[in-house]
């Protein structure tokens, strides 16, 4: 049986942004590498406060599902948000990006997540699921976000019934269907 195709182009490797790492090449690193330098250069963040492609692993129904957290945003010893991308629609990544920063960190929520495809942008309120901004300009500068931080809630774990059904989420909207 042949082997799928990939989906995305490759065009070699290239250095990550914040760690030096060496990555493959494609249209949506590319990106992703973009996105990271608005981080630290447009935003002031500084590189060690971000924290790139973190993992959640899921199964379900026999489904495994690694889902990647792009970016995650700490301040003062906390993590406070997260960003993710894709490509496309942001409607339809809010839900799962909501759930990825509810059980991510296992100490408590984490209270804010970006979706983003690179052009647009969503800030996400993870305690209500509400919309707080939207477009590039919503994502919180380094010194609004320390402003932000007095007031953001860190809401403890969800208890194991909540916790599995959020993590059903990210697995049903994280399962890569493409190359089938």
């Amino acid at each position: 049986m042949p082997l799928p195709k990939p989906h995305h182009l490759i065009y070699g490797t290239l250095v990550d942004y914040l760690n030096g790492e060496e990555l493959t090449d494609t249209d949506d690193e590319r990106i992703r590498q973009k996105l990271c330098k608005m981080m630290v250069a447009e935003k002031g963040y500084p590189r060690d406060s971000l924290t790139p492609r973190l993992k959640i692993e899921t199964l379900f129904s026999r489904c495994f599902v690694v889902s990647t957290i792009e970016l995650v945003i700490s301040l003062k010893n906390r993590q406070v948000m997260i960003l993710r991308y894709g490509p496309g629609s942001l409607v339809s990544r809010e839900r799962a990006a909501i759930a990825a920063a509810r059980v991510l960190f296992p100490d408590y929520r984490i209270p804010l997540a970006v979706v983003t495809n690179g052009e647009d942008a969503e800030l996400l309120d993870t305690r209500t699921g509400k919309i707080c901004g939207y477009g590039l300009d919503s994502i919180p500068d380094y010194s609004t976000a320390l402003t932000m931080l007095e007031h953001l809630e860190f809401l403890p774990p969800l208890d194991a019934v909540r916790r599995e059904r959020e993590l059903r989420i990210l697995n049903a909207f994280d399962v890569e269907r493409c190359c089938f």
